[in-house]
């Protein structure tokens, strides 16, 4: 059993003096911040922006439980609880001493090896332990770079499958609108084709099979003309599908809608009887953010194929994996290309492998189903009084997550303006204002966040 986590106990330590007589350059000088963010704009390009940017990201100095601390005050304030778990990774908060301890002990033995040919104890452990968690009959792990290299793996493996076993015009796949999948080539193409951020590349990218998007309300009961629209759509392109991926109980980037469970029921046994492979993206929901483990088990079904990333790693590295059936992993093998010709240069990195076990292993010898809940009544009391503000469509809360809705496109200057003067880093966008606060989040810092919410909400 982890010791109890104080965040005050792992403040950042001054850093020691680089010592030039070990071999290297000196020490770099630091930026002051006025030359940082001039740097930054001449140089780096951010995330879903253009370049150079328009507007200005604040500078992070260290991070340490749920606080990040500024480089200077912005707002009056020197330091802003994360409300996102940096984009829905850091669920143990950032600085923690297990997890830098699993880092420091795996660097003293090697930080990289390459994984063609070769194997290792944290790669090993990790697929073995994802296993283990993960629902069965999945038994066959791929370690990826990212989530949405872990999409392309996915993608890549239904296709093989199906080509080696005779039947390569099975090559298309199934999705409903609304969801997201990431940014490289095959999962844009299964992301929203018209509302989605990826509609510029429509014409170019596969053309794949899209449903309507399913109804609202995770407690809500089933539509029975939505589960015919299901079965209907699938059995008439069973002969050319591959696979049916979808991200379960909750749609993420895409739009943050919560839907019934029940619909996975309905997609797993549509699979079945018309021989096309289920696949779940459980980047953003696995690991116990919607208040079960992996949003699978709110279904009580399995797919062929499982997606993880994000809070893999507890936020320290980027990786991903990619699960699958005997089934899967047999089939491919039998083919005329007996193997998944996929191989990226740091696919099993010991020291990225090495955290995500240590993560997983923080994560469940604690009481994360507890946490998880008791963050989720927060967020209920806190955010209920947003349904008064103006603009304000739904507010919504599932497991650890919490999302307004509004009428209009967030402003978010504007809204992140009035997240920071609540002492509280979000980032809202299109028309929500949402958090995915990390599960050592505090009562208080619960309480925080959901001012911060409104506050965005009723400014944007």
């Amino acid at each position: 059993m982890p010791e109890p986590y104080d965040p005050e106990l792992s403040r950042p330590a001054e850093p020691k003096p680089y010592a030039p007589e070990l071999g290297g350059p000196s020490e770099p000088k630091p930026y002051a911040p006025d030359e940082l963010r001039a740097l930054d704009r001449a140089h780096v390009w951010h995330p879903y922006g253009p370049m150079p940017g328009r507007q200005e990201p604040l500078i992070v100095e260290s991070a340490s439980g749920v606080r990040l601390r500024l480089a200077e005050p912005v707002e009056g304030q020197a330091e802003l609880v994360d409300g996102m778990s940096s984009w829905w990774s850091a669920v143990h908060g950032y600085n923690h001493p297990v997890l830098n301890e699993a880092a420091r002990g795996q660097l003293d033995r090697m930080s990289h090896v390459m994984f063609g040919g070769l194997t290792h104890e944290p790669a090993v452990r990790l697929a073995t332990r994802l296993v283990e968690i993960t629902p069965e009959p999945l038994q066959h792990v791929f370690l990826a770079d990212s989530g949405s290299v872990s999409v392309e793996v996915a993608v890549k493996m239904c296709l093989q499958y199906w080509r080696s076993a005779g039947r390569p015009e099975k090559r298309r796949l199934l999705t409903w609108r609304g969801g997201y999948h990431g940014d490289t080539w095959q999962p844009m193409s299964v992301c929203d084709p018209d509302g989605g951020m990826h509609e510029l590349w429509s014409g170019a990218l596969p053309r794949q099979v899209f449903a309507d998007a399913p109804p609202d309300g995770f407690d809500a009961e089933p539509d029975p003309a939505y589960v015919t629209h299901l079965r209907e759509l699938i059995a008439h392109h069973a002969d050319e599908l591959a696979a049916v991926i979808v991200e379960p109980v909750v749609q993420g980037a895409g739009g943050m809608r919560f839907h019934s469970p029940a619909y996975l029921r309905v997609l797993r046994e549509a699979c079945d009887e018309l021989d096309v492979l289920l696949v779940f993206d459980e980047i953003a929901t696995g690991f116990g953010r919607t208040g079960k483990l992996f949003a699978a088990g709110h279904a009580g079904v399995s797919p062929d194929v499982m997606c993880v990333g994000k809070a893999l790693t507890g936020g320290y590295l980027t990786m991903a994996a990619t699960l699958c059936t005997s089934r899967v992993a047999e089939g491919i093998s039998r083919g005329e290309v007996p193997v998944l010709a996929h191989g990226p240069t740091f696919m099993g990195n010991p020291l990225a492998a090495s955290i995500a076990s240590a993560s997983v292993d923080l994560l469940l010898g604690q009481d994360w189903e507890g946490e998880v809940a008791r963050i989720g009544a927060g967020l209920r009391s806190g955010l209920a009084p947003a349904s008064d503000l103006p603009g304000v469509v739904d507010v919504r809360v599932l497991g650890a997550i919490g999302v307004v809705q509004l009428d209009h496109e967030v402003d978010m200057a504007a809204a992140t303006r009035a997240a920071v003067r609540e002492g509280v880093w979000l980032r809202p966008f299109r028309d929500l204002v949402y958090t995915m606060p990390p599960y050592v989040t505090g009562d208080d810092d619960v309480r925080r966040i959901c001012r911060a919410v409104c506050a965005a909400a009723r400014e944007g």
